[in-house]
């Protein structure tokens, strides 16, 4: 997910992405509030005459509604209940989605179909504590296992490795529900 800015409470959804068994999901949301300008130095968003550009380009995008039903529609083809994974989680992404769905009417749909989500950061932390490393930000647990690069502010990449850790990883299903938390 990338956002607007940093304060949960505030923040609107820019990009809301996913991916689950080779699918990707990624949209694009047309700001409702101006974009701070540190989010916009570690995103790449910024707005110029009415449109969202990424990187300087231009691309297309929903209103919040739009979005979150197709996300939903999304997150229904998959067999239930859906367990979401993000990074920093419980911190950040759960509480800018839950606001902004109960903004929009959608948080009850929305607990119908996902049940919990698991925060891989302190995952990490827990499978890695013997290891001292010295960071658990994705970029850096990215680089460490998987040896590779790979744009940090990108919602569908940060999908798309975030997946590929958690395989790399192959933590327990006691790691797993550990650091499982209910919307």
């Amino acid at each position: 997910m990338a956002t607007t800015g940093f304060d949960t409470k505030k923040c609107h959804i820019l990009q809301l992405s996913a991916v689950c068994e080779g699918r990707d999901f990624n949209v694009y949301i047309s700001p409702q509030r101006e974009i701070h300008r540190c989010a916009s130095q570690l995103n790449g968003f910024t707005v110029s005459g009415g449109e969202l550009l990424l990187h300087g380009y231009p691309v297309t995008t929903r209103s919040l509604g739009q979005a979150l039903k197709s996300f939903l529609a999304f997150l229904r083809s998959f067999p239930r209940p859906v367990l979401l994974a993000a990074h920093k989680a419980q911190g950040f992404n759960a509480p800018v989605l839950l606001r902004v769905l109960g903004k929009i009417w959608l948080l009850k749909k929305f607990r119908q179909v996902v049940s919990e989500y698991v925060d891989t950061f302190p995952l990490s932390r827990n499978l890695f504590k013997h290891f001292k490393l010295p960071s658990h930000s994705r970029k850096y647990l990215v680089h460490h296992f998987l040896n590779k690069s790979y744009d940090a502010y990108n919602a569908v990449e940060d999908a798309r490795v975030l997946e590929e850790l958690f395989n790399h990883w192959n933590p327990s299903w006691d790691d797993i529900w550990s650091v499982t938390y209910t919307f």
